[in-house]
């Protein structure tokens, strides 16, 4: 899980949310973990969020597979091993992504659309470290053209253009 939610669930943001961001699922297995993307979701899940939104009267979508599509260019380097896991009853186990992850992932949507990712971004008041990790894990996201000038702009925001600037194009 990221963003908004994520971040609510961390205790970073204490914000209401319209949906619940999902980047990936986890299957645990005796090797360890292995990251999938999120998009279909499964069938059993996608019921389940179905029988949620009709017993609440809430949208449908409300389970966000959107952001499934960070995967393909790559998440984060370490990112399963930033995971954080937070465990309801014995049938729910929920999987965070950690801080770091979050930094980048709210610096690409904040470079995007700034609004509430900016506001996200700077309530998990990233070092000039985790800048220079998220700058450069968006720039391999194959940004649209032009995109560097929105990161620029953020940067400039930040105060931390300097930290973009050792980032070759």
């Amino acid at each position: 899980m990221i963003g908004g939610s994520a971040l609510n669930l961390l205790g970073v943001i204490d914000r209401p949310t319209k949906d619940v961001d999902v980047v990936a699922l986890i299957e645990h297995r005796s090797s360890g973990i292995t990251i999938i993307k999120s998009r279909p979701l499964p069938a059993l899940l996608s019921d389940a969020v179905a029988r949620v939104a009709d017993q609440f009267g809430i949208d449908a979508h409300w389970l966000n597979d959107g952001p499934a599509d960070l995967i393909d260019a790559g998440l984060p380097a370490g990112f399963e091993g930033r995971l954080v896991s937070l465990e309801y009853g014995n049938r729910l186990r929920v999987h965070l992504a950690g801080r770091l992850d979050q930094v980048c992932f709210k610096t690409y949507a904040a470079a995007d659309v700034a609004g509430r990712h900016l506001t996200d971004l700077l309530a998990l008041a990233p070092s000039e470290q985790d800048m220079d990790f998220a700058f450069r894990w968006v720039m391999t996201q194959d940004p649209p053209q032009g995109f560097r000038i929105q990161l620029e702009s953020l940067a400039d925001y930040m105060e931390v253009r300097h930290v973009l600037d050792r980032i070759e194009r």
